[in-house]
């Protein structure tokens, strides 16, 4: 089941321009050009189904759409080139494991010839073993568990483990937050929020972070999470740590307002979507810190152009870092297929085979990480990075 994986090339960010369009519906496909009669089984010709799945309707929306429309702005500059063609579709899994493997099936229905993730855990894992023993190649945007890449040779993480980016949260309030007393809240019934929670604690108790409090939440109490938040006020925290997704977070921020207790609050990836939350002061998120690999702010040229791209397309919303998630692994989809010499004429479980043999020595730099590349479970390697929310906008953490 081992993937013996090295650096070995890295592809490019392509800048084409593309027309805007509006949001694609659930189920909904964006279709590549037919290739010219005789060009099929040319290298760099042909097209491929490539298929996602995510929540595209329901709380936790805000991270299906933001994929969904950032592989979106990818196809359509990949088709604009010319070449191997990508015919996409998504289809709605409401963050529902039952419903993600409906979805699945649904896509291999349509002719999918490789899988562009489900974008929460609780879907991928309900996922993969149909797509293990579909030998269907699986590259995840979002889907972080440890877990999930143990599940097959087939399936790849395009996002930090959920223990490793919890361990590398504990080393930045270590060194960025020294000395703070650590309150932390997490779902004890979600991998998601229970694999940070593992990884910042023990990261935590190596590095002498205090922690004074640590309680909990399932997904059958969390309408009232007063009770969280009045322990780590009573226990004296001045930093908490939200292992949790941006719902939950804003009735925790909300809260502790209500109640004038106002320490520094620190979150993960799961975060990333506060600022959009329905009814929510917004205002109340200024100074959370949040763990993201990509800032759309940054000045390069990369991220502007994907920024303007993805604002077209969805009416002027900043894309979020599931939306460059979403984009690298399409273009990560890409480049390996062009060296594998992938025309769309081979069987999903072809494709499969040599698309695991490219990740073995890929390279890739995209809008969230430079030299990325994976190990033998496929799990990423990519530099880990922090934003504050100052002024309604995201902001490097210095």
């Amino acid at each position: 089941m081992k993937k013996y994986l090295a650096l070995a090339m890295a592809f490019v960010l392509v800048a084409a321009c593309f027309a805007g369009c509006g949001n694609s519906s659930a189920g909904t496909a964006t279709t590549a050009p037919a290739a010219p009669a005789g060009d099929a089984a040319s290298a760099g010709t042909g097209t491929v189904k490539i298929g996602m799945s995510g929540p595209l309707t329901g709380s936790a929306s805000a991270y299906g759409l933001a994929v969904r429309a950032g592989m979106e702005v990818a196809v359509e500059e990949i088709n604009a080139k010319g070449g191997l063609q990508i015919d996409f579709k998504a289809e709605d899994d409401e963050a529902d494991g039952e419903k993600a493997v409906s979805a699945y099936n649904a896509l291999k229905d349509w002719g999918m010839q490789v899988m562009a993730g489900q974008v929460t855990t609780g879907s991928a894992l309900a996922v993969a073993p149909e797509s293990v023993a579909d030998n269907m190649f699986n590259l995840t945007p979002s889907a972080s568990a440890e877990d999930l890449a143990l599940a097959g040779p087939n399936i790849f993480q395009m996002c930090f483990t959920d223990p490793n980016q919890g361990a590398s949260a504990a080393e930045l309030v270590s060194t960025k937050f020294a000395g703070s007393k650590v309150g932390i809240i997490y779902d004890s019934s979600d991998d998601y929020s229970s694999g940070l929670y593992k990884g910042f604690s023990e990261k935590a108790a190596e590095l002498g972070v205090e922690i004074v409090a640590t309680t909990s939440f399932t997904a059958d109490n969390k309408a009232d999470l007063s009770t969280q938040v009045t322990q780590c006020k009573d226990a004296g925290a001045d930093l908490v740590f939200l292992p949790i997704y941006y719902t939950e977070a804003s009735q925790i921020l909300s809260y502790a307002n209500k109640i004038g207790y106002a320490p520094k609050f620190f979150g993960c990836d799961g975060m990333d979507g506060i600022l959009t939350v329905e009814g929510f002061d917004t205002s109340l998120a200024e100074g959370l810190v949040l763990m993201t690999p990509f800032d759309a702010n940054a000045s390069d040229e990369a991220t502007q152009s994907f920024v303007a791209k993805f604002k077209e397309k969805m009416d002027g919303l900043v894309p979020n870092q599931f939306a460059a998630d979403g984009y690298d692994v399409i273009y990560a989809l890409y480049t390996a297929m062009e060296k594998a010499g992938i025309t769309g004429t081979e069987s999903a479980s072809d494709i499969c085979t040599k698309l695991e043999e490219q990740f073995a020595t890929l390279t890739v730099d995209g809008l969230t990480g430079t030299g990325m590349h994976w190990d033998a479970n496929g799990m990423i390697s990519k530099s880990p990075a922090a934003v504050v929310i100052e002024n309604g906008v995201y902001v490097s953490l210095a």
